[in-house]
């Protein structure tokens, strides 16, 4: 099986399998090749299901497209909605956060930086509201915990205590939103 590895300052293994069926491991720095091998071995079920549901999901998409105009559009009403909901958000929460950036993101919906500064991908705007709200409240969630631990989905879960509805529109959708 071919797979691409990204070391990173994480503390265990993950795979990520990309749009086109390439599968990704993330890994903790110094991990040896033969404990990645080993460990795709191990999850080679996952993978192929995982693998077999992309391709399938893939066949039913019909992507959205848009000229530069449209773009720069979308990404400024994304831009002041955004930073809206953001404020609304932040205050229910108690956090403070820095700034805000739109972008137009391969891979991601949000991001947080230990700084606190966020990062939107400007599609968001053509979602669900919920969805919107969803990536917001998970961004500003790692202003609490900066992980993805059961502590920092019980954060997500307090303010949006149906949270994994909208987490599982975002997978089964995000597709078409990818350009």
């Amino acid at each position: 099986m071919e797979y691409r590895v990204i070391y990173s300052n994480r503390k265990t293994c993950a795979i990520q399998i990309l749009e086109g069926g390439d599968v990704v491991v993330r890994s903790p720095y110094g991990i040896p090749k033969e404990q990645i091998e080993g460990f795709l071995l191990q999850k080679q079920g996952w993978i192929s299901k995982k693998s077999a549901e992309m391709k399938e999901r893939q066949k039913n998409v019909r992507r959205l497209s848009f000229t530069e105009e449209q773009r720069k559009l979308y990404a400024r009403k994304a831009g002041e909605t955004i930073a809206q909901r953001v404020a609304y958000f932040a205050q229910q929460m108690g956090v403070s956060y820095g700034r805000i950036t739109i972008r137009e993101q391969k891979t991601r919906w949000g991001s947080c930086s230990s700084k606190g500064n966020l990062n939107f991908n400007w599609k968001l705007i053509l979602m669900p509201r919920e969805i919107l709200d969803y990536v917001v409240v998970h961004e500003l969630s790692h202003r609490k915990e900066m992980n993805h631990s059961r502590r920092f989905y019980q954060v997500v879960e307090s303010i949006m205590p149906d949270y994994q509805v909208w987490q599982r529109w975002l997978r089964d959708h995000e597709a078409q939103y990818r350009t």
